[in-house]
Protein backbone atom coordinates (compact mmCIF):
# COMPACT_ATOMS: atom_id res chain seq x y z
CA UNK A 1 0.00 0.00 0.00
CA UNK A 2 1.80 2.87 -1.21
CA UNK A 3 2.25 5.70 1.42
CA UNK A 4 1.76 9.39 0.00
CA UNK A 5 4.43 12.12 0.46
CA UNK A 6 2.46 14.84 2.86
CA UNK A 7 1.59 12.11 4.79
CA UNK A 8 5.02 10.73 5.32
CA UNK A 9 6.41 14.57 5.78
CA UNK A 10 3.70 15.07 8.26
CA UNK A 11 4.59 11.75 10.18
CA UNK A 12 8.13 12.88 9.97
CA UNK A 13 7.73 16.29 11.51
CA UNK A 14 5.38 14.22 14.60
CA UNK A 15 8.48 12.10 15.24
CA UNK A 16 10.53 14.54 15.58
CA UNK A 17 8.87 16.52 17.63
CA UNK A 18 8.21 13.87 20.13
CA UNK A 19 11.70 13.32 20.15
CA UNK A 20 12.86 16.30 20.71
CA UNK A 21 9.79 16.58 23.35
CA UNK A 22 11.49 13.24 24.81
CA UNK A 23 14.93 14.79 24.72
CA UNK A 24 13.70 17.95 26.84
CA UNK A 25 12.46 15.55 29.38
CA UNK A 26 15.66 13.78 29.46
CA UNK A 27 17.79 16.70 29.98
CA UNK A 28 15.14 18.03 33.04
CA UNK A 29 15.37 14.42 34.35
CA UNK A 30 19.22 14.17 34.37
CA UNK A 31 19.35 17.94 35.48
CA UNK A 32 17.17 16.79 38.52
CA UNK A 33 19.51 13.92 39.04
CA UNK A 34 22.85 15.81 39.00
CA UNK A 35 21.34 18.25 41.60
CA UNK A 36 19.89 15.50 44.11
CA UNK A 37 23.89 13.99 43.65
CA UNK A 38 25.64 17.17 45.06
CA UNK A 39 22.83 17.52 47.65
CA UNK A 40 23.97 13.44 48.69
CA UNK A 41 27.47 14.20 48.42
CA UNK A 42 26.83 17.41 50.55
CA UNK A 43 25.22 15.51 53.20
CA UNK A 44 27.17 12.93 53.06
CA UNK A 45 30.45 15.22 53.83
CA UNK A 46 28.49 17.16 56.54
CA UNK A 47 28.03 13.50 58.36
CA UNK A 48 30.99 12.18 57.94
CA UNK A 49 32.57 15.61 59.66
CA UNK A 50 29.74 14.72 62.27
CA UNK A 51 31.03 11.30 62.81
CA UNK A 52 34.68 11.94 63.14
CA UNK A 53 33.64 15.11 65.37
CA UNK A 54 31.63 12.74 67.43
CA UNK A 55 34.24 10.27 67.57
CA UNK A 56 36.75 12.96 68.91
CA UNK A 57 34.47 14.07 71.45
CA UNK A 58 33.99 11.02 72.75
CA UNK A 59 37.72 10.06 72.97
CA UNK A 60 38.25 13.31 74.81
CA UNK A 61 35.55 12.72 77.06
CA UNK A 62 36.48 8.99 77.69
CA UNK A 63 40.32 10.69 78.73
CA UNK A 64 39.25 12.67 81.23
CA UNK A 65 37.33 9.81 83.03
CA UNK A 66 40.54 8.18 82.92
CA UNK A 67 38.79 5.25 80.44
CA UNK A 68 40.68 3.46 77.67
CA UNK A 69 39.10 4.11 74.21
CA UNK A 70 37.44 0.52 72.53
CA UNK A 71 40.08 0.02 70.16
CA UNK A 72 42.80 0.14 72.64
CA UNK A 73 42.06 -3.12 74.75
CA UNK A 74 44.34 -6.08 73.07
Amino acid sequence: MPVEAGAEGEDDGFREAEYAAINSMLDQINSCLDHLEEKNDHLHAHLQELLESNWQTRLEFQQQLGEAPPDASP
